[in-house]
């Protein structure tokens, strides 16, 4: 496959720098002192940008004025601030994240429309513009190109550590690096979770081919966790590709493309799942895992469904093997003409129900002893259909509740 393995190495502690990319970070004191909260990303003449944002109404003010200047112009430079979202702040919040780009743009000689802000953080609460304007100077001056763990530390609000995936490989015998950072741990449920993804690689890309792969790498990768099932005012996912390689990819070339996305795609769904071992207060990593439907679409309601039950998701937390709450949210997830004498259900390989009721041969310690693991995979076939996919969830802790009830304290 045009030189590159089917299993490729990718390293979540060390990023490769990315030709082109050089990010910076400061702790300014827009929340909290001496903690890292505001990241900037400069990027080469040579990159093309493209992006995927959020699909809830309430938009925050910096996804609107990214769109806005995405639309225009290619990006330069990508501001970030973590502690306040600047969303639920109407005119005012497109004022003071313009604000900040007209001022990142004097300082760095660039077109306003090529600065791209992002917010995370508490929503319904002003972004303090002198603050981060005042960290400019410093802010710039600390740009690098081997920054991409503090950046990913820098962008963090609820997350208890950065996360980061890099990879290097060779594809046609050019050598291609891609490395990516995000942030996301609550309120993670992306339509396009509070979620920032920012990707980059030093291959030459058009932007429509940019665009096409950055929502199809979306779609199979971050439209497919959940941790609670809100989906943010703030989320965003980013893929620069810089050109700084000997990387071509073109949509004539199918093998270099496959290839590449084949790699793309890996460090995708190592990002999604990152955030999901990380997610509030979670001890379960749990793939949802959905076969034999007409549809993907169908596979994703049954997965969804069962995914964002809080009654499977306390069980998950307690290790409680209680089959009767995962066959209960498949037979509510909305299938039309569901045959439920068709459905099995597996936790891992232990068949626990099929035929409507509890397999014949289940026991309790086999169901004990799946429901004990970190890692767990809840398998439903609905033999109606030749469709399967994919979710990725965690459980819901003491935790969780906990954190987000004291989230503004």
């Amino acid at each position: 496959m045009s030189g590159v393995t089917e299993t490729v190495s990718i390293n979540n502690e060390q990023c490769l720098a990315v030709a082109g990319v050089r990010l910076g970070v400061v702790a300014s004191g827009i929340k909290y002192p001496d903690r890292k909260d505001l990241v900037l990303l400069e990027l080469s003449e040579s990159t093309n940008t493209a992006a995927v944002f959020t699909r809830n109404a309430f938009c925050a003010a910096p996804v609107v004025v990214a769109k806005q200047h995405l639309e225009k112009r290619q990006p330069s430079h990508l501001l970030i601030n973590t502690g306040y979202a600047n969303a639920g702040t109407g005119e005012p919040g497109l004022r003071d994240s313009l604000a900040c780009c007209h001022s990142l743009a004097q300082q760095v000689g660039c077109e306003v429309e090529q600065v791209l802000p992002f917010s995370t953080g508490v929503i319904g609460e002003a972004l303090p513009v002198k603050v981060i304007q005042q960290a400019l100077p410093e802010l710039t001056e600390s740009l690098s190109a081997d920054s991409w763990r503090d950046a990913a530390e820098g962008i963090m609000t609820t997350d208890t550590r950065p996360k980061t995936a890099s990879c290097e490989v060779k594809i046609a015998g050019h050598k291609v690096t891609i490395t990516g950072m995000v942030k996301g741990a609550g309120m993670i449920k992306p339509n396009m979770a509070t979620m920032l993804a920012y990707v980059a690689t030093d291959a030459a890309i058009a932007p429509g081919l940019l665009e096409i792969l950055v929502q199809e790498m979306t779609e199979t990768s971050f439209n497919r966790i959940s941790v609670d099932g809100d989906t943010s005012t703030n989320d965003a996912c980013l893929l620069m590709a810089t050109g700084e390689s000997d990387l071509v990819v073109t949509e004539s070339n199918c093998e270099i493309l496959d290839a590449f996305k084949q790699v793309l795609q890996q460090v995708f769904i190592n990002l999604a799942q990152q955030i999901i071992r990380d997610a509030e207060g979670a001890t379960k990593f749990v793939a949802i895992q959905v076969s034999g439907g007409k549809t993907s679409q169908e596979c994703l309601q049954v997965a969804y469904t069962v995914a964002e039950s809080p009654l499977v998701k306390t069980a998950l937390f307690a290790s409680d093997p209680n089959w009767g709450r995962i066959l209960a949210a498949v037979g509510r997830s909305g299938l039309e003409s569901l045959d439920t004498n068709k459905v099995a259900i597996k936790l891992d390989d232990v068949l626990i129900a099929e035929k409507g009721g509890v397999a014949d041969s289940y026991t309790e310690v086999q169901g004990q002893a799946i429901m004990n693991q970190q890692d767990i995979a809840i398998r439903i076939e609905l033999n109606r259909g030749d469709c399967h996919e994919t979710v990725w969830t965690s459980d819901l802790s003491h935790d969780y509740v906990k954190i987000n009830a004291e989230y503004r304290t």
